[in-house]
């Protein structure tokens, strides 16, 4: 049996911190399916296309890396795919309390999906697409906390 875990959020853009999860995740399972989720309480910067691409783009050298998006309930994604784990990463404990509450609420809907929390590289624990968005709009240089490819997207977006 193929070992999938679903990689889900809203990327709005996705960082090197993202894709220190994303990355490690692909290491551990046979396929991870990153999923972006439209946040309905954010006002998002990209479109799901846009993010979708520049997801695509970030992960190109991991094979068993697959873009997709929903925006229905994680759970019912997760078993809509088949899959065995819900990777999430975690940056402080802060993140904690908020995760615990979403894996509760999932373990409840489905107790034969496992989350697993992993936590992320020390260098990225401050790091959010909150903050590199707010850092970009005034101009400032965001080239190492995210993929090329994202920076330029924010600089198109911000028409630097």
């Amino acid at each position: 049996m193929t070992k999938l875990a679903i990689c889900p959020g809203s990327f709005d853009p996705i960082t090197l911190g993202h894709l220190d999860i994303i990355e490690r995740g692909s290491k551990i399972f046979d396929e991870v399916i990153v999923a972006v989720f439209n946040n309905r309480s954010k006002s998002p910067l990209f479109t799901v296309e846009e993010r979708m691409e520049l997801i695509r783009e970030s992960t190109k050298h991991m094979p068993n890396v697959k873009v997709d998006a929903s925006d229905g309930l994680l759970i019912e994604y997760a078993e809509e795919k088949n899959a065995q784990v819900i990777l999430r990463g975690l940056r402080a404990v802060s993140d904690f309390e908020y995760e615990m509450q979403i894996t509760s609420m999932n373990r409840k809907l489905d107790s034969r999906i496992e989350t697993l929390f992993m936590m992320t590289n020390n260098q990225y624990s401050f790091l959010s697409s909150s903050i590199v968005k707010e850092v970009a709009k005034y101009k400032a240089d965001v080239t190492d906390l995210v993929p090329v490819v994202v920076a330029e997207a924010l600089k198109s977006k911000y028409k630097r």
